[in-house]
C-alpha cells in the first residue's frame, strides 16, 4: 500500500476547508476520497496547509498532490502534472456593491474603468483576468498583482478600496449568503455575479506521473455515475455540471 500525501488548503470553504474537529472537508477532498477508495494501491493521507504552502510543497515534493479548487495555467503546468481528467466545476464572477450590479463581465467591468481588487500573481484568477486582456486589448481590465494570495474581496469592495474582485461563487454564498457567514450583514450590499464556469484540477508533484495516471483511470470510471453532480449539488447547492457543454476553460 503507498500512502500518498494529499495537500489541501484549509480556509477555501466549501472546495477545501478544515472543520472544528480538525478534519478535512468540502468538494475536493469528497471527490479525492472516491478516489482513494477505488485505488487499492494507495492510500491517502490528507493534510490542512495554506495555499502558498500547498503550491510550493507539491511542487518540491513535501506533498505528493494538492487540492484548493485549482484552475488550470500554462505556467503551472510547467511546475505540476495536470491530470487528464478534471476534478470539478467552479463558478467565478464578479463582486460588486448592489448599485453597480448591472456589470455582468469582465467587458462591462472594463467599459466603465472600475478597479480592481489585487490578485496575486500566482493565483489562476489573476490569468483569468489576464486571457481576457489579451483578447481584448482594447477594452482591458486594470489589472494589479497583490502581495498576498487572497485579499478580502468582500470587504474590498464594501470599504470601497475597490470597485469590485474576482472571487468564487461557492465562497460568496459561503461569506455572504449563508446567516452564519462573516459577511452576512453586507447580504444587501454587495452582488456576485458569475461570467464564467472554469474546470479545476488536482495538482500532482512531477515524480507522481503514475499516480496521476491512476487518477486518471478511476476518475473516467466516476464520471460515468452521478457522484460528482451529487457533491456539487452537496457543496455549492447547484450541479455545476449541468453547464459542462458550454465551459471552455
Amino acid at each position: 500500500m503507498k500512502k500518498v500525501k494529499v495537500a489541501y488548503a484549509i480556509t477555501d470553504k466549501p472546495m477545501t476547508y478544515q472543520d472544528e474537529n480538525g478534519e478535512a472537508q468540502g468538494y475536493d477532498v469528497d471527490v479525492m476520497r472516491i478516489v482513494d477508495e477505488k485505488l487499492e494501491d494507495y492510500e491517502f493521507e490528507f493534510i490542512g496547509t495554506t495555499n502558498d504552502d500547498l503550491l510550493i510543497g507539491v511542487e518540491q515534493g513535501k506533498y505528493d498532490v494538492g487540492i484548493k479548487n485549482v484552475f488550470y495555467t500554462d505556467e503551472r503546468a510547467q511546475k505540476y502534472i495536470f491530470p487528464e481528467e478534471f476534478l470539478g466545476l467552479s463558478s467565478t464572477g464578479l463582486v460588486l456593491k448592489k448599485e453597480n450590479e448591472h456589470i455582468k463581465d469582465l467587458a462591462d467591468f472594463a467599459a466603465a474603468n472600475m478597479k480592481l481588487a489585487p490578485i496575486a500573481a500566482n493565483n489562476a484568477q489573476y490569468t483569468v483576468v489576464e486571457e481576457y486582456n489579451e483578447a481584448n486589448p482594447d477594452n482591458p481590465v486594470n489589472l494589479i498583482a497583490g502581495d498576498e494570495f487572497i485579499v478580502d474581496v468582500v470587504q474590498w469592495v464594501n470599504e470601497g478600496r475597490a470597485d469590485g474582485g474576482i472571487y468564487i461563487e461557492a465562497q460568496y454564498n459561503n461569506l455572504v449568503l449563508s446567516p452564519e457567514g462573516p459577511y452576512h450583514n453586507l447580504k444587501d450590499e454587495v452582488v456576485y455575479n458569475e461570467f464564467t464556469v472554469i474546470k479545476t484540477w488536482p495538482l500532482f508533484n512531477k515524480n507522481q506521473q503514475e499516480l496521476a495516471d491512476a487518477y486518471d483511470e478511476v476518475m473516467k470510471e466516476i464520471k460515468e455515475t452521478d457522484a460528482l453532480r451529487e457533491l456539487s449539488v452537496k457543496h455549492y447547492g447547484k450541479d455545476l455540471f449541468e453547464v459542462l457543454d458550454s465551459v471552455t476553460r
